[in-house]
């Protein structure tokens, strides 16, 4: 009996907790379907009288330039994931298979940096990029996407564990150097790290609002989060076109996420487990 009631207890759970993730989607839907007089009229739980009404759908994706936020945001997303990878890959390659000192003190000024509220250093990090000459450019915010952070690392060192030293140790024997082993058996067999990273730090980069907001000023750099931004000036009232572009930004991630969320659960067991 006490089996049934904590089976019942589990899936009542389940069930909240996805209509507590479900109920805001299901109502900006609603919302981006309505015209304006009949979102004025109506409560956000009722349905549209029409639900092939597109219009809001068009007028954000034209007016509000969201063309070229995505086009802006896959060169962004796709330079600095590519970056991470390489330096996050080659920073754990160099700390679990090269013996130095302060080689554990590196993964702990990693972590340490992570405790640091990141708008505590923005006027440093604003002046080096302006210094740079990279303010109000493409350039900004992919150096600043391109710095790993400590949860790539920890994905790519315990995979690296699983990784036989004697593969290492094989390849110097036929004459291959650090980096040809790295290049040929290191990467390759990083794959499902990889793919891991890529999904999460892709995400992130994807749903971004600050950095391109304070680096990326232009309204021709605008990437998707800022795009949706700026309909608070043109549409202040508007909101049904407000909540279509919304639907437009979320689309792909909820799409995406769905496709590969098997690689993101699978990245982390086997990293944890390996």
């Amino acid at each position: 009996m006490s089996a049934h009631i904590a089976r019942t207890l589990k899936y009542a759970s389940l069930a909240v907790a996805c209509l507590a993730a479900l109920l805001p989607l299901v109502t900006v839907f609603m919302a981006a379907l309505k015209d304006t007089r009949e979102f004025a009229t109506t409560g956000p739980l009722d349905p549209p009288s029409n639900w092939f009404n597109l219009d809001n759908f068009v007028t954000a994706f034209t007016r509000g330039n969201m063309l070229q936020g995505f086009v802006n945001t896959t060169i962004i997303l796709v330079i600095s994931v590519t970056g991470a990878i390489l330096i996050g890959t080659m920073a754990a390659y160099a700390i679990d298979r090269f013996g130095f000192r302060g080689r554990g003190l590196v993964t702990w000024a990693f972590l340490l940096a992570t405790l640091v509220p990141g708008v505590t250093t923005q006027v440093a990090t604003f002046q080096i990029i302006n210094s740079l000459g990279l303010f109000n450019t493409r350039w900004a915010a992919i150096a600043l996407f391109m710095g790993t952070d400590i949860v790539a690392i920890y994905i790519f060192l315990q995979f690296m564990k699983s990784i036989p030293r004697s593969l290492d140790e094989a390849a110097m024997l036929d004459g291959a150097n650090r980096l040809t082993i790295y290049r040929r058996i290191i990467l390759p067999l990083l794959k499902p790290a990889i793919a891991t990273v890529v999904i999460i730090k892709g995400i992130a980069i994807y749903n971004e609002f600050y950095i391109p907001f304070l680096y990326m000023p232009s309204s021709e750099l605008g990437v998707i989060s800022t795009s949706l931004f700026r309909f608070k000036g043109p549409f202040g009232a508007q909101w049904e076109i407000i909540a279509a572009g919304a639907i437009l930004v979320i689309v792909p991630t909820l799409l995406i996420f769905l496709f590969l969320q098997r690689y993101i659960y699978n990245g982390f067991t086997s990293g944890a487990t390996k």
